[in-house]
């Protein structure tokens, strides 16, 4: 099929789609069910358009980046949209699933309260918990890989770490460190901290016996062999357990504000605010918490990429 018919097509049922959920009223669709079939055309459409731009995104071609940015952008546009059409259109109740005009609008008007419980949650508590159970991890796992005594007892200790639940080890930490964010802090460090320690000991122990002979033939100090040989072949796996302890470490600050925290805070806010139906507030603190932890992730992805930028598996990231 022709990409600019395709293109054109697609971008007429967005604009339909478009209109229709900014015009809908409630039960709309309930007296105008024949409205209804314009949406598979329209995800029919968006597909087509998508399978597009990946596949000029994978030919190298300038504007790739742009490309790559471009599909989930289109994905999250129709998303949104059949969202805002569905809720006001069979009427959802908004106690259930408000729209996301709602959820936005919400957003802006409650700035200054979003803005407190960010800075309670991630700037203290995450970023403190974060910086200490990944550096203790790391630390500890330089260590351990000198010892087969502490492998054999850390390691199925970070097994058995894992299968805590949080709710199991918040009402502890703030019963040790009260109510404000440091025990929420100490919960992060307890999650964070065998992520690190299990990945950093794994990548320290995937050097080959090749390196090691190598290293040894050269009369390399141990810490010769540490910076250029192992810390190298664990950042890989040093930069998974950074990135999944990101979005790991803001679950644990949220979930543990739910068992103690000052009025102030993103679990403190969901919390209250379900307790008072307003949803609106609920899903913009949700909203938040989702945009803080993608940025981390992203953040620390471009960090990996840039600094492992000689790794195999990103050579030909690299090249685009």
């Amino acid at each position: 099929m022709n990409s600019k018919l395709v293109c054109g097509f697609f971008a007429l049922s967005f604009c339909s789609l478009s209109a229709i959920s900014l015009m809908v009223e409630p039960g709309f669709f309930d007296r105008s069910p024949v409205l209804l079939l314009l949406f598979p055309a329209i995800y029919v459409s968006a597909a087509k358009v998508m399978s597009l731009l990946t596949a000029y995104g994978d030919q190298g071609r300038p504007l790739s980046r742009y490309s790559r940015i471009s599909v989930p952008l289109v994905f999250a546009l129709i998303v949104g949209l059949t969202w805002e059409s569905m809720v006001s259109g069979y009427q959802v109740p908004f106690v259930l699933l408000p729209p996301p005009s709602t959820i936005v609008s919400a957003f802006f008007n409650n700035t200054s309260v979003l803005w407190a419980d960010f800075r309670q949650t991630y700037l203290k508590a995450v970023l403190a918990g974060y910086v200490i159970g990944c550096t203790s991890g790391f630390v500890v796992a330089t260590l351990a890989v000198k010892s087969r005594y502490l492998q054999n007892g850390l390691v199925p200790m970070g097994n058995f770490m894992s299968a805590i639940p949080i709710v199991g080890i918040a009402p502890i930490m703030v019963m040790w460190f009260g109510f404000d964010w440091q025990s929420k802090a100490a919960v992060i460090v307890v999650l964070t901290f065998f992520p690190m320690f299990i990945n950093t000991l794994t990548g320290l122990k995937s050097v080959d016996a090749l390196q090691k002979d190598l290293f040894h033939t050269y009369a390399a100090t141990k810490t010769q062999t540490f910076f250029k040989s192992q810390l190298p072949q664990a950042l890989p796996f040093i930069f998974d357990a950074l990135k999944i302890n990101s979005t790991l470490a803001l679950i644990g600050a949220i979930v543990a504000e739910f068992f103690g925290t000052p009025i102030v805070g993103m679990g403190f806010r969901i919390s209250t605010e379900v307790g008072r139906m307003n949803m609106d507030v609920v899903w913009a603190t949700i909203l938040v918490a989702a945009l803080a932890g993608s940025i981390s992730y992203g953040a620390l992805a471009l960090l990996e990429k840039a600094t492992l930028f000689w790794h195999a598996s990103l050579r030909g990231m690299r090249a685009r």
